[in-house]
């Protein structure tokens, strides 16, 4: 919108949010263009009728009011310097004016007018959705104050604040789950349409709606700076910054400008030492109009700013126009492993057991005495030792439980899962971490030890522990006393929509490449889950940014991630995306570090969301080169017409002005919600972009039947064409 301000010189009004709720028949930018146009063909009926000073009249009052719109702001623009459009409006007008066609003046004042409402309107349209997001947060939040609740203002809520949300009302700051067990409505924030469970010490959301039992939250962000503020703030600065197309209609208009102010005096006085000067000056006026770039100077921003306002109703958050550019353009995609392909919640998938080993079956291990017998001493090299001196009678759960003893002060995510398969967990003393390599410490008067295989041999469990790693596990070793005790294979599981999305992204011809710093065996077997062929593993963050650098010279390649680890990567790609982005102090989700450094963030961590987002960002990007080309089109087309006098003044004020009102027209559709079969509109409320396959290739859904009427393709199909 900056750049079409610029270029138009339509200021917009002071109190921009007030503007927004005015209705149109208050609304003085929409009504004196209406109002321009009906005493224009007031007067066009009077001319008819042969009422000549009627329609006089009536010309002046419509180009008055027309022109009343932009000519103060041009002047106020060329005070400050500027050459714009509405400049060569205003000319053109006054010209028109001394050569007595009044009606051709204020038919070039009304569409002109009638043209920057429009924009306005559009731009307006594209911000309704994302205001519409605060919202979503009430106006008032229950607080309980010595147990008792108390309403208070949502914008007034702290940081650790204890807010009572009851079944039916909204969550109305970011926070921690203190007491009760619910469902929530996470729809209007994540766009997923699966209630989520939730219980105690569960991260939600500002803007959930509350389904079933009341919940004890613990406010982790302040009522006016959550999660919802932090995206609107997102998408704002986004809609002030410009792509690469933006910047190409900016350097077309800029010196269009002056340029076709001179070429407008070169006709009018080369044509009257060589011709009719009232017949050149006319044309010199024409050319003013004919060669005006503000169509042209608007074809980019009213789609980016329709499109990234739009987008963001449905979970995807746009940083810049220039992402929502490059969005569009992305041929190759890489994903990083932990947490954006998988959950991202490591559990305990598989136990082995040093009694396993001699043809021991997993069930026999667990049906042996929980006695724990004693074992020769070893060396700590944890090299395999004869048959009678490994650990017998030992359990899996037993191997778990020894593991947690130490692990339990531990926030590692290996170290979660395994403190949460511990039944009984023994009391661990002299406990020592030791960095890059595991962790020691004494459990019943045993020294244990807890590490990876790359420290800790795994001894007679070696097969057990390459087979662990071969189904895609993460293997932690715990030794007893310098002998293999167990191993721990530790899964954490892909998600369940990875695989279609793969699939789907290859639909769009889109390449995917899996980056990790996970083991190359455990990666392999995730990969041939997903159904991903490019696999690099044992990276490091700089490792990954190198990768990414390296895809991203060889085709436009989007980077998704969600952790620190990833924000190198992020930056480094032509896109970086960051999924599960909430935003606000505290919030779950994403990192902040991987949120600021990405230029796209998904709300939710659906992965289906990522083909249609795709779809979406192309289609905005042809609509982008549609109006480019359109407006450079009509450019051309008339110049030379109105310069040897084959157009005049009405007739191109019709045409330029309008192809303005088409971009427009055609820009907002970046915006539209596609309708359901039959014309009845999609179901209302936040609804997810889904990709449904090329139309070669019929539609295919991803989603289960009962999910489908909710989650329709978002402005990219016409229906079901059964």
């Amino acid at each position: 919108m900056s750049s079409a301000t610029q270029c138009c010189d339509h200021d917009a009004p002071a109190g921009a949010d007030d503007h927004d709720e005015l209705a149109w028949w208050r609304d003085r930018e929409v009504i004196f263009p209406i109002g321009s146009g009906v005493l224009l063909a007031a007067g066009f009926v009077s001319a008819l009728a042969q009422a000549n000073t009627a329609s006089l009249v009536l010309y002046w009052a419509g180009l008055l009011l027309g022109a009343s719109t932009f000519v103060p702001g041009a002047l106020r623009a060329l005070l400050k310097g500027r050459l714009g459009i509405s400049l060569l409006m205003m000319i053109s007008a006054i010209g028109a004016v001394i050569l007595g066609a009044v009606a051709e003046a204020a038919a070039l004042a009304f569409l002109y007018s009638i043209s920057e409402a429009l924009e306005d309107k559009a731009m307006d349209r594209a911000r309704t959705g994302l205001r519409a997001l605060l919202e979503l947060t009430p106006k008032t939040a229950t607080v309980l104050v010595d147990g008792k609740p108390t309403d208070v203002e949502a914008s007034q809520l702290q940081v650790g604040d204890l807010l009572l949300v009851r079944p039916g009302e909204r969550v109305a700051t970011d926070g921690v789950v203190r007491d009760g067990a619910s469902s929530l409505d996470t729809s209007a924030i994540t766009g997923e349409s699966i209630p989520v469970q939730v219980g105690s010490r569960d991260a939600v959301s500002a803007g959930c709606i509350n389904i079933s039992g009341p919940l004890q939250v613990s406010a982790t962000a302040p009522g006016s700076d959550n999660s919802l503020t932090t995206i609107v703030t997102l998408v704002e600065q986004a809609q002030a910054k410009k792509g690469r197309r933006a910047r190409l209609a900016d350097r077309i208009a800029a010196p269009l400008v002056p340029g076709v102010l001179i070429l407008a005096v070169a006709v009018g006085v080369l044509g009257s030492l060589l011709g009719s000067p009232e017949v050149w000056i006319g044309r010199a006026l024409v050319v003013l109009v004919a060669a005006s770039p503000c169509a042209l100077a608007i074809a980019v921003p009213v789609t980016v700013v329709s499109a990234i306002g739009a987008a963001s109703r449905f979970g995807l958050v746009i940083k810049s126009g220039a992402a929502f550019e490059e969005f569009g353009a992305v041929r190759h995609v890489a994903f990083d492993k932990t947490g954006t392909l998988t959950q991202g919640s490591p559990c305990v998938g598989r136990v082995l057991t040093a009694s396993t080993v001699d043809g021991g079956s997993m069930e026999d291990s667990v049906r042996t005495s929980d006695a724990a017998s004693t074992t020769d001493p070893a060396s700590t090299t944890g090299t395999a030792s004869t048959a009678d001196a490994r650990p017998a009678g030992v359990s899996e759960q037993q191997v778990v439980d020894a593991a947690a003893a130490l692990e339990r002060g531990s926030n590692h995510p290996l170290a979660t899962a395994i403190v949460a398969a511990a039944t009984n967990a023994p009391g661990a003393t002299d406990v020592t971490e030791l960095p890059g390599r595991g962790i020691r410490g004494r459990v019943q008067g045993h020294e244990i030890t807890v590490g990876s295989p790359r420290w800790l041999a795994p001894g007679a469990l070696a097969a057990g522990v390459e087979q662990l790693e071969t189904d895609g596990m993460t293997v932690v070793l715990v030794h007893r006393d310098g002998q293999p005790l167990g191993a721990i294979g530790i899964r954490d599981e892909l998600r369940p929509e990875a695989a279609e999305t793969i699939r789907a992204l290859g639909e769009q011809r889109i390449g995917v490449t899996m980056l990790t710093g996970d083991n190359e065996r455990t990666a392999q077997a995730l990969a041939r889950q997903a159904g991903i062929d490019d696999v690099r593993a044992g990276l490091r963050p700089e490792q990954k940014a190198s990768a990414v650098s390296e895809l991203s010279r060889r085709t436009p390649t989007a980077m998704i991630g969600d952790g620190i680890n990833d924000a190198p990567a992020l930056s480094a790609a032509s896109l970086g995306i960051a999924m599960g982005a909430r935003g606000g102090q505290g919030s779950a989700g994403g990192s902040d570090v991987a949120i600021e450094s990405a230029d796209v963030a998904f709300t939710g961590s659906d992965l289906r969301l990522l083909p249609g987002a795709f779809a979406f960002t192309r289609r905005g990007r042809r609509i982008m080169n549609q109006n480019i080309a359109l407006s450079l089109l009509i450019i051309a087309t008339l110049l030379p017409l109105a310069i040897t006098g084959v157009l005049g003044l009405a007739t191109v004020v019709l045409i330029h002005e309008g192809a303005e009102v088409i971009v427009i027209a055609n820009g907002i559709r970046a915006a539209r919600v596609a309708r359901a079969r039959g014309g009845a509109p999609a179901a209302q409320g936040p609804c997810p972009l889904v990709w449904r396959g090329p139309r070669r290739h019929g539609w295919w859904r991803i989603l289960p039947d009962e999910s489908r009427h909710r989650w329709r393709a978002y402005g990219l199909t016409n229906g079901d064409p059964r």
